[in-house]
């Protein structure tokens, strides 16, 4: 029997010989075998070695002649010997292979029928949003509400024909990554791609469908420069295709398309937001909470997990169940009959893409919620659908305020959260001019990034340099200081608009006959 108890020796004796392969088999070329064999006859010293393929008789044919005359042994003997030795072998790669073939597998877990009904049974809640945001928190996650659950949806959405995607962005040392790692733990394994660096080519040889409704994790996008371009192809068109030469089996010269269907929803991590312009405008953008408070949840959560204080068993607990929730949804077309009503406030950038991610939004919304809504069918196509309500448009509107804004505001998330910090600086110490040295000193930043916040304030007219009338020195003032609230209230005015123009278009005004009098009645 074949010996393989070492993986870089195996053994094979018999009554007559004794053999040793050395450096193991290799498992990629199937069409031989090629091995370096040391042969020798059992308690004797006079050793053979040689490198053949097992699989090309002329080669095996000559070894046997030359071992037979070296070990002054029969050739009869030595032939079946090797092919013997070579039958083993085969099987044995076989079985290697079949376990190579195993571990590569993807894994997909079956859920007992109490997983599956504790899942559907939590996705039928009316509160959904609320408790799947409390069960995000119970798992790990600190702070950052909005955040965590848009992370989520957004997440969610991979399941859909159109998903979204997302972009944290904060300075260094903030959690982006933590943020997006531990959300990301909440979707199950058989879901999601998780990559650190990429090379130019990485994506075009992933099999065809193998990245269809999968989440890409990327931890940070400098790590993947190289593949930006096929990277924002793979989320607007939902597929990537290159054209390559490839020699086949006879050495014939032909030209292949390798090709990558998608769609996917991508998540990545970044402190450069407009390096990364191109991408940006296909996904959400999350800014990090950056504030004094969340710093202190953050050290108080650390200070108990070093004092072994955390529920880790209610953590796992929340997170098993979130997972079990996403295995339990299912493809279904969302039709969103309020959708003519959804007007974008007139201040965001970009409204065409920007309106798509907002009508997206709300789709996955209500697919998140699909076990809580009555099924309905097409009688013309025969197709299932469900239909988004009001309180989905509701929801979705508190949700996406922020990102809203942010894509609304002229200047970047980093400049905005410095120009907040500014302001609040000012109030608190009734002052309306500062100088750079006094805010480098208080709000403890660097000269360099200082610098870089102001010529980006003063180009667009947030901040402007004046002159002292005693001193005749230069100091800056905020120009406008409620600027940044307004821009708050025409967004939420512009959502609530919608609202009302749908609470208007269902509530149609019905006449009575009796009295020839006008009077709003709501539709069934």
């Amino acid at each position: 029997m074949l010996n393989t108890t070492n993986s870089n020796n195996y053994n094979y004796i018999t009554k007559h010989l004794e053999l040793h392969i050395l450096g193991g088999i290799k498992l990629n070329k199937l069409e031989a075998l090629r091995i370096t064999l040391s042969i020798q006859k059992p308690k004797e010293y006079n050793i053979l070695r040689h490198s053949l393929d097992l699989y090309n008789d002329n080669q095996v044919e000559k070894f046997t002649r030359k071992v037979a005359e070296r070990l002054e042994i029969g050739t009869s003997v030595v032939r079946r010997t090797v092919q013997e030795l070579t039958h083993e072998l085969e099987n044995y790669r076989f079985l290697l292979l079949e376990k190579e073939a195993e571990l590569h597998k993807p894994y997909f877990k079956e859920l007992s029928a109490t997983e599956e009904k504790e899942a559907i049974k939590f996705l039928k809640r009316k509160d959904l949003l609320l408790k799947t945001n409390e069960l995000i928190g119970k798992s790990g996650v600190i702070g950052e509400p909005t955040n965590r659950l848009l992370m989520y949806l957004i997440f969610t959405s991979r399941k859909t024909n159109n998903p979204l995607h997302c972009i944290s962005l904060g300075s260094s040392g903030v959690g982006k990554t933590h943020l997006q790692s531990k959300v990301s733990e909440l979707i199950p394994e058989e879901d999601k791609v998780e990559i650190t660096v990429l090379s130019a080519n990485a994506f075009y040889y992933f099999n065809r469908t193998e990245l269809q409704h999968k989440l890409i994790l990327i931890e940070d996008l400098d790590g993947a420069q190289a593949v930006l371009y096929p990277l924002r192809e793979l989320q607007t068109k939902k597929r990537i295709t290159k054209t390559v030469v490839h020699k086949d089996a006879k050495g014939t010269t032909k030209t292949i398309h390798l090709t990558v269907e998608g769609p996917v929803s991508v998540a990545g991590c970044t402190t450069q937001e407009s390096i990364y312009e191109d991408n940006s405008n296909r996904s959400f953008l999350l800014y990090i909470d950056e504030s004094a408070e969340q710093d202190q949840r953050i050290m108080h959560f650390q200070r108990l997990l070093s004092a072994g204080k955390i529920n880790e068993e209610q953590e796992y607990k929340s997170s098993a169940l979130l997972k079990d929730v996403q295995r339990v949804l299912k493809p279904i077309r969302v039709i969103n009959p309020y959708a003519e009503y959804l007007e974008l406030p007139q201040l965001v950038f970009k409204p065409r893409r920007t309106n798509s991610h907002y009508l997206q939004f709300i789709e996955s919304i209500t697919f998140y919620k699909q076990y809580g809504r009555e099924q309905q069918v097409n009688e013309d196509t025969g197709e299932i659908y469900i239909e988004t309500t009001i309180e989905d448009i509701e929801e979705a509107n508190e949700l996406i305020k922020e990102v809203l804004l942010r894509k609304s505001d002229t200047i970047t998330g980093a400049t905005r959260n410095h120009l907040e910090r500014l302001k609040t600086y000012l109030k608190d110490n009734n002052q309306t001019t500062f100088i750079n040295a006094e805010i480098r000193r208080n709000l403890r930043i660097k000269e360099t990034t200082l610098r870089r916040y102001n010529k980006q304030l003063l180009a667009e007219n947030y901040i402007q340099r004046i002159k002292k009338a005693k001193t005749k020195s230069y100091c800056f003032e905020v120009v406008d200081v409620q600027e940044y609230d307004t821009l708050k209230e025409q967004i939420d005015s512009a959502l609530q608009s919608c609202i009302a123009k749908i609470e208007l278009a269902i509530s149609p005004l019905t006449r009575h006959s009796q009295n020839g009098e006008v009077k709003n009645k709501k539709a069934n």
